[in-house]
């Protein structure tokens, strides 16, 4: 990057021009026809002077094309990338792979996706038959109605993974509940909570969503200790830090996991960590979630589809891989502010 030297415009102004020789400020006729065909050069490019058209003070002066590529390289900033999709590259470009592509839409979209759906409904069906019954029937026995209810949310989202086919790799030592710790990982999609809580039941703190998502979180999440929140209300804040601290200290809480990003981003990039996760005074426990997109990008864009259309896209894909690492713990070291442990644990998930 090239430092710009600003000149001062008291020292241009500082001496008159009566005190030397004002030709000395009068440039030569060479150099006004060296400018000129500067000024001729720039201007010939169709772009800014039309055919047949002479230079003129509105042609030099406009500068919408230096301004469409400020807006480029604004749209296209390292930080829009994060939450872009890429689109793959066609393959089935001549007559010998069209037919081959086609048969997998046929074999993906007309038996993989209705056994999919088939074995997703009995899951349903199985899963609610016996949560209903124990979530409003025992009331007695609250600790052995946790613990069912944790091995039925486990059982629906190993469900829903495999109406993917999910192909999903553990690294590391499974999460257990420990008072004073939470879990931490990178966000690319809803299904990242799916493919984390069928191993291990977690009370995740999540936005509040509308539809049978919410359905979902008003019932059945609600009896994991999910907190959840709403972000046009400004008094959540403070009311969920209180919850968090809450849930942290108590030893019988399912273990706390937290999406410090905030939102969805693509699994290529990862955005600053915010740092209310890592003002709990507790250990952080980090788990880093890489996709591969192999047969089909995970990435979620909630601005331009609904859960249920992200949904039906992984059940019509061959299927979803995916690596977990569950990596060390980590702790606020002496000094170190909320913001710097941030930093360090996001470094930690951009090594994976």
């Amino acid at each position: 990057m090239k430092k710009v030297h600003y000149m001062d415009d008291e020292v241009i102004g500082s001496e008159s021009p009566q005190g030397r020789d004002a030709s000395l400020f009068k440039p030569s006729k060479s150099e006004i026809n060296l400018y000129q065909r500067h000024v001729e050069d720039i201007l010939s490019d169709s772009a800014y002077k039309p055919d047949g058209e002479k230079i003129s003070l509105r042609n030099l002066l406009d500068i919408s094309p230096t301004l469409s590529e400020a807006a480029s390289a604004i749209i296209d900033d390292s930080f829009t990338r994060c939450f872009k999709s890429n689109q793959t590259e066609p393959w089935n470009w001549n007559i010998y792979l069209f037919p081959l592509w086609c048969l997998g839409v046929i074999v993906r979209y007309g038996i993989l996706f209705p056994i999919r759906l088939v074995l997703l409904t009995l899951g349903w069906i199985i899963f609610l038959g016996l949560f209903l019954p124990v979530h409003f029937g025992i009331k007695n026995h609250e600790e052995v109605r946790k613990t069912i209810e944790r091995g039925l949310v486990e059982f629906i989202c190993s469900v829903f993974v495999a109406s993917w086919t999910g192909v999903v790799r553990y690294h590391g030592p499974r999460p257990s509940r420990r008072a004073k710790q939470i879990f931490v990982a990178n966000h690319t999609s809803m299904i990242d909570f799916i493919i984390l809580e069928q191993m291990t039941a977690f009370a995740v703190i999540m936005q509040k969503h509308p539809g049978w998502v919410g359905l979902l979180q008003t019932t059945v999440l609600e009896s994991l200790g999910c907190i959840w929140f709403d972000r046009t209300e400004s008094k959540d804040r403070s009311i969920v830090a209180q919850k968090l601290k809450r849930h942290v200290e108590c030893e019988d809480s399912n273990p706390l996991l937290i999406f410090p990003e905030g939102t969805c981003v693509n699994n290529e990039y990862t955005v600053m960590f915010k740092k209310g996760a890592f003002e709990l005074d507790c250990t952080v426990c980090p788990i880093a979630i890489k996709y591969n997109k192999i047969f089909v990008d995970a990435f979620w864009n909630s601005k331009k589809q609904s859960f249920t259309m992200h949904l039906i896209g992984l059940m019509t894909s061959w299927a979803v891989v995916c690596d977990v690492w569950y990596l060390e713990p980590q702790t606020l070291k002496l000094g170190e502010t909320p913001i710097e442990f941030a930093e360090r644990e996001m470094v930690q998930l951009l090594s994976i």
